[in-house]
C-alpha cells in the first residue's frame, strides 16, 4: 500500500498509554495535517486551498502567529522590505510602509487567514506524530484544551483598518472535517497520508546555561519576554547576543533612557539596511543572479566599509568568512543596521566581551571585567521544537547532546532539529515549510512547492474509485 492510499477504517495503534489515559477520538483528514498556524502554516494552507485541496491546521496557542503576537518586542519592524516578506497569493496593502511594523504584519496575517477562510484548530497541542507503515498514514496525536474562555477575536481573527478590502476576499470554500470546540480537554488522533511540519525554526527560545544565573538578583529574561524599554529607564541592562534582535533591543533601551551593554562573543557582520537607493537585500538578490556568492560578499563588505566604516574599532569584529557564505554555512544572519551602530559610536550602547558568569548583582566577563546590572536580556535566538513531537519513521533514540531534543534515526532531522533534505521532499508524505533558513521569503517558496506536490498526490488519490473523498 502506498502513502497515497487512505483505508476507510485504519486500525488503531497498539495501546502504549496507562489504562487511565482517555481513548483518543479518531479524525480522518482528507488532506494534509498542518502543524503550526504561523506564517508558514498559513501560507501552505492558502496555497493548498487555491488548488482545492482541503487541510487541517493544528495550533497549540489561542490564535494565529503566536510568536508574532506574544513573543516579539513592541518596537519590532520587519528587517526586509515588504515585497520579500509577504505570503503567497496576497500582497501587502499598498499603504503599508516599506518596512512594516509588528502590528502591521499581524494585521496582514489576520487578513490573510480571513481572505482564504483559514480556520485553524486552536488550543491543539501535538504530542506525538509518527508514520504508521502498516497503513501508510501519519498518526498525529494532539490534546485539544477547553477554549471557552478565549476571546472570540483570538478564535476568529477580525479585520482591522489595515486589512484587505472586502472585494479581495476569497469566495472558495473547501472544508475538511469540522471539529467542534471541546468543553473539556480531549485527545484526538488525526489520520492523514500527509504531514506538513510548519512550526518553523523559531518555536522555542534558546537560553544558554550560564554560571551563577540562579544567584542573580535582578531581572533575567529571554528576548521573547522583552516588550519595551519603558520599565528599564535609568537602569543598566546587559543584552547577551549581537544579532538583529540584540541590536534592536539595545536601540529600544536607549530610546527609553536605559543604559544598554551588549555582550559580543563572536564576530558579526553589520551591513547598512539600504544601499544604492534600495534595500541591501534587494541588491543581493539581483547580484546573486549573475555573480558567485564570494564576489557578492566582497562587494557587500566594500560597500559596508564605505557607508558605515570599520566596525572593528568599536569592538565588533567581522568574521573571516563573508556574510552570505557565513549565512549559507552556519545559518548566522548578518545584522541589518536600524540605528544601533550610530549609538555604539556615540557610546550610548557599550560593547562588552563574552560573559563568564553572573553574580548576585551583575556579571563577570572573560576579559576580567566585572559590572553591575539591573537586568540581563538573552537575545540568543530560537530553535525548532519538532523533535519533541515528531517521532522516527521506524524508531528513535536520544543522542549525546546538551539539548533535550529527541532526534530521528531515519535521516529526517539534523541534530539541530532541522530537516535533513531539500524542501519539500514528500518522502513518506512528510513536508517541512519554513525551515530553509531563508526567512519569510523562503517559507513562501516552500509553501508553494509543498502545495503543488501534495495537490498532485491528492488528485491521484481522489481519482481512485475505492476511496470515498
Amino acid at each position: 500500500m502506498s502513502a497515497e492510499t487512505l483505508p476507510p477504517q485504519p486500525p488503531p495503534l497498539p495501546a502504549t498509554d496507562p489504562p487511565s489515559s482517555p481513548t483518543p477520538r479518531i479524525s480522518i483528514v482528507h488532506g494534509p495535517v498542518i502543524v503550526g498556524a504561523g506564517p508558514s502554516g498559513l501560507a501552505v494552507a492558502a496555497s493548498l486551498r487555491r488548488l482545492c485541496v482541503p487541510s487541517v491546521i493544528l495550533e497549540r496557542s489561542d490564535g494565529i502567529a503566536d510568536l508574532w503576537s506574544h513573543r516579539m518586542y513592541d518596537r519590532l519592524t520587519l528587517h526586509l522590505p515588504k515585497p520579500f516578506c509577504q505570503l503567497p497569493h496576497l500582497p501587502f496593502p499598498a499603504h503599508f510602509p516599506t518596512y512594516p511594523s509588528k502590528d502591521h504584519f499581524l494585521g496582514y496575517l489576520h487578513a490573510y487567514a480571513h481572505h482564504f477562510s483559514l480556520r485553524p484548530l486552536f488550543g491543539c497541542t501535538v504530542m506525538d506524530a509518527r508514520f504508521d507503515p502498516a497503513v501508510s498514514l501519519w498518526r498525529v496525536m494532539a490534546i485539544r484544551r477547553d477554549l471557552s474562555d478565549v476571546p472570540m477575536q483570538a478564535l476568529s481573527p477580525s479585520r482591522s483598518s489595515d486589512s484587505l478590502s472586502e472585494s479581495s476576499r476569497s469566495t472558495s470554500s473547501v472544508s475538511s472535517e469540522t471539529l467542534t470546540e471541546p468543553r473539556e480537554p480531549e485527545v484526538v488522533e488525526f489520520l492523514s497520508p500527509w504531514l506538513v511540519v510548519a512550526t518553523g525554526e523559531n518555536a522555542e527560545p534558546v537560553v544558554p546555561e550560564m554560571k551563577g544565573a540562579e544567584g542573580f538578583e535582578g531581572s533575567l529574561l529571554h528576548s521573547s519576554e522583552y516588550k519595551s524599554g519603558v520599565e528599564y529607564e535609568g537602569k543598566s541592562v546587559l543584552v547577551v547576543g549581537c544579532g538583529n534582535s540584540g541590536m534592536e533591543i539595545c536601540v529600544d533601551l536607549c530610546e527609553h533612557g536605559a543604559m544598554p551593554f551588549m555582550s559580543v562573543r563572536s564576530g558579526v557582520h553589520i551591513l547598512p539596511r539600504e544601499m544604492l537607493g534600495t534595500s541591501t537585500f534587494g541588491v543581493v538578490m539581483k547580484l546573486l543572479k549573475w555573480l558567485p556568492t564570494k564576489v557578492v560578499d566582497r562587494f557587500l563588505l566594500i560597500m559596508a566599509k564605505m557607508m558605515i566604516g570599520d566596525t572593528e574599532k568599536y569592538g565588533l569584529k567581522r568574521p573571516k568568512v563573508g556574510p552570505l557564505e557565513l549565512k549559507n554555512t552556519t545559518g548566522k544572519t548578518p545584522v541589518l543596521d536600524v540605528g544601533a551602530l550610530s549609538l555604539i559610536k556615540d557610546e550610548r550602547i557599550k560593547i562588552v566581551s563574552e560573559v563568564e558568569s553572573l553574580t548576585s548583582n551583575g556579571a563577570k566577563f572573560v576579559d576580567g571585567g566585572e559590572m553591575a546590572f539591573h537586568a540581563v536580556v538573552f537575545a540568543t535566538g530560537y530553535q525548532s521544537n519538532a523533535p519533541l513531537w515528531l517521532k522516527a519513521i521506524s524508531s528513535f533514540h536520544s543522542l549525546p547532546t546538551p539539548t533535550r531534543f529527541i532526534f530521528l534515526e531515519a535521516g529526517v532531522l539534523t541534530a539541530e532539529g532541522k530537516p535533513e533534505h531539500s524542501f519539500p521532499n514528500g518522502e513518506k508524505g512528510i513536508y517541512f515549510v519554513g525551515f530553509s533558513g531563508k526567512g519569510l521569503l523562503g517559507a513562501s517558496v516552500d509553501a508553494i512547492k509543498t502545495a503543488l506536490d501534495v495537490s498532485a498526490r491528492w488528485t491521484r488519490l481522489s481519482e481512485r474509485k475505492d476511496v470515498g473523498l
